[in-house]
């Protein structure tokens, strides 16, 4: 007997173990059956749970055992990434509390001097401790979701197989010429002290200053005027560019000024980078420091002077009175040196973004540093390839385009970092500064000496490889490549990749580019794309605002069957922004709870299924009919899934468990399950049986835990082994004449609830129902079904009319109008009075809000959540007056 009381937590911690020691997530690379492959977007070794690989995850889930019940050969499968930046960041700031620090160069001048210092190899074995230590926190967590990964074939980007295929493709490219190094800007973290990828920075919006700097021109009395919001670094400028059609300063094209505090002799060159509506018009350009000038100084064979070391202080290539100053000093002193000279034009106040590094958290600066790279051009060129031609294909499609943007265009790929924990880069240096890239110091050694002819000393390179360069092996190497396994063989390439639209580059095109470059296919067929969920108004959640929400908390507050349900249900496939808010958490735990409940029901009034019970053979309309619902919902849920609309596929089953089953089956069955002994009873105990047990599995994909629970419960399993093993339901029988019946009948009793409501009739008032122009067959099916529609619709008489009388609601269903007098009950003035009042509020909102959106720059400037909850509003307030309109008519009004 089921429990009163539905208890999420008690049954998750209980069947979770089942399950995974059942061995019902493990793939069977030897079964003959077709192969369903995911592969996990790999969480950090030592990160927790949160928001977005709740629904991350909970999307893999739902396709995974969807097709798990379709009869695949399911993997899903799962690891962790070593996550470079983040756990070095995390073990350092351990270590500090404990006063050690980490024997860099430089170390003693960022008072590290009372720190023990550790080598790389002790800093490394702490890294080991660490991960040994927290490293199953993350993988406990998804189990805890509801993750039904085969946690037997768990990998980690840095475990013995997977470094060996980090080796073996960092070789063959570099042998290939598709890995090289060069001399180039980069995103650089002065605290981390490492090159970062686009993706570790983060634009903050900062109120500074706009400098306005004057540089004499040489041999004349004139200046050149330009404009910076960087003081600090004219001191590496080595041009001014100009636009070649400036009036203003198209004079000075090919003439020098002169470098104030530096003396430098730079040229003013003609350059369309610069905008004339801009600042002065003219740009002061240090290719050294900053991304566009670094390409206008290619265009013009300008010098590149990089005057910050990598802590971004000032170096010997700056004048000697700023050496070894803060970057922000210098800025200070340059500024009131210029002022000393009486060469500042005007200094403005400007808001402006500034890149800030997302873990070391101080602003990141353009550096010229020799960096490894991988030619991303060329290894782009099968990826989009496979995009054009329909190999891989993106939900939703507009993804394809974000795609073709970021490969079009795309630069180097920077794959070193200057980190001591990850994949340390297997090039090696001879005394001469020759390179030897080899499997092993073994292998380079005897390169070096077939190469010198002798034995020399090789000196390796300390860099390690961007944690991206070893995920974008992930759907091969996690198969066990470069080793031709059966795994491989079967599951590659892999069916769907969820991930989030932030990281399409990242790490999508990425494995894409070695996918195609060394399996020679596509690495998945399908890129489903999701949005990022963020707080109620849309706001991207973080601790420093108070908007974040923590998964497990609400998993331990409403279960994770609820939050699961509540992720599936904001995936819509277009949706930026998915808006998450407690209380619809709180109301899928309800949702889980009425299901519960309605099983429970059914169970008290003897509904069980005869192993030899026929579908087909049903026969009271009542019966049918929810069978051909279960059809409907079936079929809905089924296409949902398969087309990526899990949004869909949550209403779908919210409308048929909630709607279909318990707000009306429930109720219409209820006076034969508890009316007399006979066939009609006998039948509505089965078919609520098979409605409940087919439901189950419906609803399996996206709430596991208690659909597993009631199937137990219920002796299912006793029967037929765990519900995660069964197949998808088959379709119910559907029949025409049933449908129309009782949706005629749901119909009538829900359009009178309605006008109760929106009119204000007291609830507890009992109103005859008028009937005027039914035909034979709605005679009939009121007569059939008068006790329910008096019971469920609280009326108090049924009858005939030849017309509808004044004071009355009228109700139009099919052929017949319906009347409820209501003049004894309410004050029909007062009511039309009121909606209408209602209505011209609800069209003076809509007006408004047309106006806002309707204005092209408000639409423009105001934060996408802003903009989206105005459209929001205007939707909400439409229907309403929809609503209120039609029952403004239905008082004849």
């Amino acid at each position: 007997m089921l429990d009163k009381t539905y208890d999420p937590k008690e049954i998750e911690a209980r069947l979770y173990p089942e399950w995974e020691q059942g061995g019902a997530f493990r793939a069977h690379p030897e079964s003959p059956k077709a192969p369903f492959c995911i592969v996990i977007p790999p969480p950090n070794v030592t990160g927790s749970l949160h928001m977005g690989h709740a629904l991350d995850n909970t999307l893999q889930d739902v396709l995974i055992r969807w097709r798990r019940m379709k009869g695949d050969d399911v993997l899903w499968q799962p690891g962790t990434d070593h996550a470079g930046i983040a756990t070095q960041m995390v073990v350092v700031r351990n270590l500090e509390q404990e006063g050690m620090g980490l024997a860099v160069e430089g170390a003693e001048s960022r008072n590290d001097a009372n720190k023990k210092l550790l080598t790389r190899e002790e800093f490394l074995a702490k890294v080991w401790e660490w991960k040994a230590y927290s490293g199953g926190t993350i993988t406990g967590q998804l189990r805890r979701l509801g993750a039904s990964c085969d946690w037997s074939r768990e990998r980690f980007t840095m475990d013995e197989g997977l470094s060996a295929a980090v080796l073996k493709v960092f070789v063959d490219l570099y042998k290939a010429g598709l890995i090289y190094k060069d001399l180039r800007l980069v995103n650089w973290d002065p605290k981390m002290l490492t090159a970062i990828s686009d993706l570790e920075v983060e634009s903050r919006e900062a109120k500074g200053h706009l400098w306005y700097f004057r540089y004499p021109i040489e041999g004349s009395d004139e200046h050149i005027i330009v404009a910076t919001t960087r003081p600090e670094t004219m001191l590496g400028d080595t041009g001014v560019a100009v636009h070649p059609d400036d009036p203003k300063w198209k004079h000075l094209i090919g003439k020098h000024a002169v470098l104030p505090l530096v003396g430098r002799r730079i040229p003013i060159v003609a350059d369309e980078y610069s905008d004339p509506e801009k600042g002065s018009g003219a740009v002061k350009i240090t290719p050294a420091h900053d991304f566009n000038d670094f390409e206008v100084g290619r265009r013009h064979k300008l010098e590149a002077i990089s005057i910050f070391d990598k802590f971004a202080r000032l170096n010997d290539k700056a004048p000697e009175t700023y050496r070894g100053m803060d970057r922000f000093d210098a800025r200070k002193k340059v500024v009131a040196d210029m002022e000393a000279l009486g060469l500042v034009e005007k200094i403005e106040p400007h808001t402006h973004t500034v890149p800030y590094g997302d873990r070391g958290g101080v602003p990141v600066e353009p550096f010229l540093t020799e960096q490894w790279y991988a030619d991303a051009k060329k290894l782009a060129q099968g990826p989009i390839a496979a995009a054009r031609d329909g190999r891989v294909t993106f939900v939703p499609e507009r993804g394809r385009e974000e795609f073709f943007r970021w490969m079009e265009n795309i630069q180097p790929w920077t794959i070193s970092r200057q980190l001591w924990w990850g994949h340390q880069i297997p090039a090696w240096y001879g005394p001469d500064k020759k390179i030897f890239v080899a499997m092993s110091e073994a292998d380079a050694k005897a390169e070096a000496r077939a190469h010198y002819g002798k034995d020399v000393a090789l000196e390796r390179d300390p860099d390690v490889l961007d944690t991206w360069f070893s995920s974008a092996l992930w759907p091969f190497s996690t198969l066990g490549w470069p080793d031709g396994t059966e795994a491989l063989a079967k599951y590659y390439p892999t069916n769907v990749l969820v991930t989030g639209w932030d990281i399409l580059f990242f790490w999508v095109a990425r494995m894409m580019m070695m996918g195609m470059y060394f399996m020679k296919d596509v690495p998945f067929r399908t890129v489903y794309l999701h949005g990022l969920v963020t707080d109620e108004k849309g706001q991207k959640m973080s601790k420093s605002k108070g908007n974040a929400m923590d998964p497990l908390e609400l998993i331990d507050k409403y279960g994770a069957d609820a939050l699961r349900f509540t992720m599936t249900s904001l995936a819509a496939n277009n949706a930026g922004r998915l808006r998450l808010a407690p209380a619809r958490v709180e109301g899928s735990r309800n949702f889980a709870t009425k299901f519960w409940n309605a099983t429970r029901f059914a169970e008290m009034n003897g509904a069980a299924l005869p192993k030899a019970f026929d579908p087909s053979s049903v026969k009271l309309t009542i019966n049918k009919w929810v069978l051909g619902e279960l059809a409907r919902a079936n079929a809905a849920i089924d296409g949902a899934i398969a087309d990526f609309r899990l949004n869909e596929a949550a209403s779908a089953l919210y409308e048929f468990i909630w709607g279909i089953v318990c707000d009306w089956y429930v109720e219409l069955s209820k006076p034969v399950l508890q009316g007399e002994d006979g066939p009609a009873k006998d039948e509505t105990r089965a078919v609520t049986a098979f409605v409940i047990r087919e439901t189950a599995k419906l609803l399996h994909p996206v709430m596991p835990f208690i659909t597993e629970e009631l199937w137990d419960k219920l002796g299912h399993r006793a029967e037929h082994g765990m519900l995660i093993g069964q197949p998808w339901p088959q379709q119910a029988p559907t029949d025409a004449d049933a449908d129309a019946e009782i949706g005629w009948l749901v119909k009538l009793i829900s359009d009178i609830r309605s006008a109760r409501s929106e009119l204000n009739v007291p609830g507890g008032a009992k109103l005859k129902l008028l009937v005027v122009g039914a035909n034979d067959t709605t005679k009939q099916r009121i007569e059939t079904h008068r006790s329910a529609i008096e019971w469920l619709a609280r009326i108090e008489g049924i009858e005939a009319a030849t017309s509808t009388p004044k004071a009355a609601l009228q109700i139009v269903v099919g052929e017949a109008t319906y009347a409820l007098p209501v003049g004894e009950v309410i004050d029909l003035k007062a009511e039309s009075a009121r909606l209408q009042k209602e209505i011209k509020k609800l069209g003076d909102e809509i007006a408004k809000i047309d106006a806002k959106l309707g204005n092209a720059a408000f639409v423009s400037r105001a934060p996408e959540e802003v903009v989206e909850e105005q459209r929001e509003r205007r939707q909400q307030a439409e229907q309403t007056r929809v609503r209120l309109s039609a029952a403004l008519k239905r008082l004849g009004e």
